[in-house]
């Protein structure tokens, strides 16, 4: 899929995990590809990796010029985390669980809102894994689809 560019700047939306990267990794890679905003879709946005929880993170985007926002609505609750990383049938329940959460209100408010930010920047979706297949942002990735194209569904740069 890709993105609309104007002058110069992307927008879309992309979806990005930290695991297995340092904090300087991660950033670097978010201004490599032109994020203007990161969506934390965590949650809870505490890591045990330094540098990843809430107040830090927020900090080390805003020293590049990129804007930090939480977003507990869209956040997977902990009981249903289990199931990204379980079997295929747990993994198909889990999903089927946290897609449901995102016909709440306030779920379709922050959908409609990441659309409509991507319109006009860069915005990428943040949460742990690295395989988005086995993290519930895949899930959000899908259910913006039909509001706005998505850039990638790649965690990494390719090497």
């Amino acid at each position: 899929m890709s993105a609309a560019v104007a002058l110069g700047n992307r927008t879309g939306i992309l979806g990005v995990g930290y695991e297995g990267r340092s904090l300087d990794e991660f950033v670097t890679s978010l201004v490599n590809q032109g994020v203007t905003r990161l969506v934390d879709v965590r949650m809870t946005p505490i890591s045990r990796k330094r540098g990843f929880s809430k107040s830090a993170l927020g900090q080390a985007l805003a020293a590049q010029g990129i804007a930090y926002e939480h977003r507990r609505e869209l956040g997977n609750p902990k009981e249903n985390r289990p199931g990204f990383g379980g079997t295929p049938e747990e993994l198909q329940s889990a999903r089927a669980v946290y897609a449901s959460r995102l016909y709440r209100t306030e779920s379709l408010a922050a959908l409609d809102t990441l659309a409509e930010a991507a319109r006009h920047e860069l915005v990428a979706l943040l949460c742990f894994e690295a395989d988005e297949s086995r993290c519930h942002r895949q899930v959000v990735m899908r259910a913006l689809e039909d509001r706005m194209p998505i850039v990638s569904a790649s965690t990494r740069p390719a090497h």
